[in-house]
């Protein structure tokens, strides 16, 4: 596989130069933000741990690998992206079950691979009957259904984090249309719409790390 070989999948894109995509590649800034608003919370309602540092440095790993992407628009820079993102997603599904449903950490590690595993079956599945183009959105589908179903088993808890939770997944839904519809888009907006993807999910995000720091409590 050529690791140096070009990526151009957005509309914002318009020639394989570093500043190709100014909007796209700044708008990453929302998840150093995110990361920095997680953090400042933990440290002022002393829970800044280590599950919650790990969370907040892989976030901000999130907003660094995206600008990569972003800027090179690279096969090696498009790994730089896509990994933190997938840590992050499994990192927090475990560290929620652990501060969130009351799990000690043994049983959040397997709670969490067994329905991450499922969620991906499921898209496999989904897949397999349809043949929507979705611009690589249904990817994350396995993501959106964790954190919607985490809503609604919070909810049924009547967790005060349920809120929060339906929040983000809420955030994350409008999120994923805007990443879907970009191509599209193209000829009535030259710059697309994905770093409207960047910036609601930034928030998204924010919501997350907030909601475990606040109501999260370690098992």
């Amino acid at each position: 596989m050529d690791w140096m070989a070009s990526v151009d999948i957005y509309c914002e894109r318009m020639s394989a130069a570093f500043w190709a995509e100014p909007i796209n590649a700044i708008s990453n800034l929302a998840f150093i933000l995110a990361a920095l608003v997680g953090w400042r919370e933990a440290r002022r309602l002393d829970k800044l741990d280590g599950p919650i540092r790990v969370l907040c440095g892989v976030v901000f790993a999130v907003g660094i690998g995206s600008f990569l992407f972003h800027t090179f628009a690279q096969r090696w820079a498009g790994v730089a992206d896509t990994v933190p993102i997938l840590l992050f997603i499994i990192l927090f599904l475990i560290v929620s079950m652990n501060r969130l449903f009351g799990l000690r950490w043994p049983m959040a590690v397997g709670v969490s691979v067994i329905a991450f595993g499922v969620s991906l079956l499921a898209r496999q599945a989904v897949l397999s009957v349809t043949n929507v183009p979705l611009n690589g959105s249904e990817s994350y589908a396995p993501a959106f259904a964790l954190l919607a179903g985490c809503a609604l088993a919070l909810w049924f808890l009547r967790s005060p984090a349920a809120r929060g939770i339906a929040l983000a997944a809420a955030l994350f839904a409008v999120s994923l249309v805007a990443r879907t519809v970009d191509p599209a888009l193209c000829a009535a907006l030259p710059f697309g719409t994905h770093f409207a993807w960047h910036l609601l999910n930034g928030t998204m995000i924010a919501v997350l790390l907030l909601t475990l720091v606040r109501h999260g409590r370690p098992a």
